[in-house]
C-alpha cells in the first residue's frame, strides 16, 4: 500500500506529518508509555528468523514439512535460511541493543533442544543459553515463548495436537527448557497464538500441517491449551522468579448493520477468535455459542482437563493486527463484509487502532481475573525497499502511534496493559506469505543478510533515549 495512505486515516488518529523532519512518534506528556516501568521490545520467533534447518542435531518441523510440500508457501518459500540469526545472533542482538529496545520476545525451536526420545541436544540448548545470557548481559527483559508453530514432525507423525499425549510430550519439553534455562527468562510463555495453530492448521488446512476439519481444530484447540495447562505448574516449580503466562491473538469482529441477525454474527466471530480461548483460560469452560456456530465438533474434555486449563496466569500476551466486518450468513454463522475507503496494509488487513482499545477494555469487563497483559505482537506489513541507504515507512510509524496512542487510551480506562512489542525486529518468513510480506523495523536483504534499520525503529529508539533522559 502506498505511503499516503493517510487520506483514510481515522480523523481521531492524526496520520503522520507530511514534515520529515518532524518527529511524528514521541506520544504526549500525559502517556502512560512514558512511564518507567512501561516495557517496550521487539518480538520474533524460531522458525521465521532461524534458518540451520539441518545443523547441530535440529529435526524437522511441521513448517519444513509444509514449507517444501508445493502450493502451500508463496513463491515456495522456506525457513532453511530465513534471516540467518541462528549465524548471526550476536550482530542481531547488538543491532536490537543500540535501538535501545527494551524488551525482546523469541520463542525457542522445540525441534533444535531434544530429539524423538526426549533426549536434550546440548548443541541447540547452547545456542539459546548463549542467546539469553547476552541478552541478560545487555539489561534486556527476556519474554520466552515454548510453542511458536514449529512442532517436531515426529510428534505430528503420531498425530500431533489430534493426539492427546502430544500434550504431556509438550509438558517434557517445558520441563526441560526451565531447568536448563531458570534464570534467564523474565516470563516464559508457552503457546502462541493457539488459534492460529488450531483453526488455521487443523481446521481449514491454511498452516502446517495442513488439515482442514471443525472437529480437528475444536480438538487440536483443546490439547493445546491442556499442554499448556500441565506447563504451568512446571514452570512455575523450575523457575520461580520469572513470570508465566500464553499469547493469544485476538480479532475485533464489527456488525455489517444494526440489525439483529447481524449484531449476532459480529459477537459469534469474536466467540470464535477470542472466548475460545479466553473463556477455557479465565472461566474453566469453552464458550457454548462456539458449538452454535460449529455445531457438532465438541472436543473429548476429560475429567479435571478443564481445571488443568484455567491454571492461573502472571500475564496474558495478546496479539492484535486489524478488524473484521461481518454480516449474518442467513444461518448460524458470519461471513466478511469488506469496508470500502479504508486503510489497509500490506496484508489486506483493516488499520483499526480502536478495535484493540475496545477489545482490550472489552476483555477487562468480561473478565474479573484478568491477568496483567503485554501487548506481545503489533505492527504491520508493508512493501518497504531501501532507497539510498533508507526505509522511510511512513505507513508504519503512523501505525504504531495510533496503535500505542489505543494501548494508553486502554491503560487510563483501567486496564493493566504493562508493555508492548514491535512485531517484528526484522523482516522475516511469514509464514504462508514467504518472504514477501515485511513486518520488521529492521529491513533484511534476503540475498546478502544485511540489516537496514527503518525509520521506524529509529523513531522507536529516538523515543526511548528521551524517555530514559526523563525519568
Amino acid at each position: 500500500m502506498a505511503n499516503d495512505a493517510s487520506a483514510v486515516f481515522d480523523a481521531r488518529s492524526p496520520a503522520v506529518s507530511d514534515n520529515p523532519l518532524a518527529d511524528p512518534f514521541s506520544p504526549p506528556a500525559d502517556s502512560a508509555l512514558w512511564r518507567k516501568n512501561f516495557l517496550l521490545g521487539a518480538a520474533t520467533a524460531s522458525y521465521q528468523i532461524e534458518g540451520a534447518v539441518n545443523e547441530d542435531g535440529r529435526l524437522p518441523s511441521i513448517w519444513d514439512t509444509f514449507s517444501a510440500t508445493p502450493g502451500k508457501v508463496l513463491a515456495g518459500d522456506t525457513g532453511a535460511v530465513a534471516c540467518d540469526h541462528y549465524h548471526r545472533w550476536e550482530a542481531d542482538i547488538d543491532m536490537l541493543v543500540s535501538l535501545g529496545l527494551e524488551g525482546y520476545r523469541l520463542s525457542i525451536a522445540w525441534p533444535r533442544v531434544m530429539d524423538a526420545a526426549g533426549v536434550p541436544n546440548r548443541k541447540g540448548l547452547d545456542f539459546y543459553k548463549r542467546l539469553l545470557n547476552r541478552l541478560k548481559e545487555k539489561g534486556v527483559t527476556t519474554f520466552v515463548t515454548l510453542y511458536h508453530w514449529d512442532l517436531p514432525q515426529h510428534l505430528e507423525d503420531r498425530g500431533g495436537w489430534l493426539n492427546r499425549d502430544t500434550a504431556y510430550r509438550f509438558a517434557d519439553y517445558a520441563d526441560l527448557m526451565s531447568r536448563e534455562l531458570a534464570g534467564t527468562v523474565d516470563a516464559w510463555a508457552t503457546l502462541n497464538e493457539p488459534w492460529c495453530s488450531a483453526y488455521l492448521g487443523y481446521g481449514n488446512g491454511h498452516h502446517a500441517p495442513g488439515l482442514a476439519d471443525g472437529r480437528f481444530a475444536t480438538q487440536a484447540m483443546h490439547h493445546l491449551l491442556l499442554a499448556h495447562g500441565l506447563a504451568i505448574p512446571v514452570l512455575r516449580a523450575n523457575d520461580p522468579a520469572s513470570q508465566k503466562g500464553i499469547v493469544a491473538n485476538i480479532g475485533r469482529g464489527t456488525a455489517n448493520s444494526d440489525s439483529a441477525a447481524d449484531q449476532r454474527a459480529a459477537h459469534l466471530f469474536e466467540v470464535q477468535h477470542n472466548a475460545w480461548i479466553l473463556d477455557p483460560l479465565l472461566k474453566g469452560a469453552y464458550p457454548q455459542d462456539l458449538f452454535e456456530l460449529w455445531p457438532g465438533t465438541e472436543p473429548l474434555v476429560l475429567d479435571g482437563d478443564m481445571q488443568t486449563i484455567a491454571a492461573p496466569l502472571d500475564f496474558l500476551g495478546i496479539n492484535y493486527y486489524f478488524r473484521t466486518n461481518v454480516a449474518s450468513d442467513g444461518g448460524h454463522g458470519f461471513r466478511e463484509v469488506p469496508l470500502e475507503g479504508v486503510e489497509r496494509t500490506q496484508m489486506g488487513w483493516e488499520v483499526h487502532p480502536d478495535g484493540l482499545r475496545d477489545l482490550l477494555t472489552g476483555f477487562r469487563r468480561t473478565y474479573h481475573n484478568l491477568p496483567p497483559i503485554y501487548i506481545t505482537e503489533n505492527g504491520m506489513a508493508s512493501d518497504d525497499k531501501v532507497i539510498d541507504g533508507h526505509v522511510d515507512d511512513t505507513q508504519r510509524i503512523s501505525f504504531l502511534k495510533r496503535h500505542l496512542a489505543a494501548v494508553d487510551q486502554a491503560i487510563k480506562a483501567g486496564v493493566d496493559v504493562r508493555g508492548y512489542f514491535l512485531w517484528s525486529l526484522m523482516d522475516n518468513f511469514e509464514w504462508a506469505f514467504g518472504y514477501e510480506r515485511r513486518f520488521g523495523v529492521v529491513h533484511v536483504d534476503y540475498s546478502t543478510q544485511k540489516r537496514t534499520v527503518k525509520r521506524s525503529a529509529e523513531l522507536v529508539a529516538k523515543f526511548l533515549k528521551e524517555r530514559g533522559a526523563r525519568v
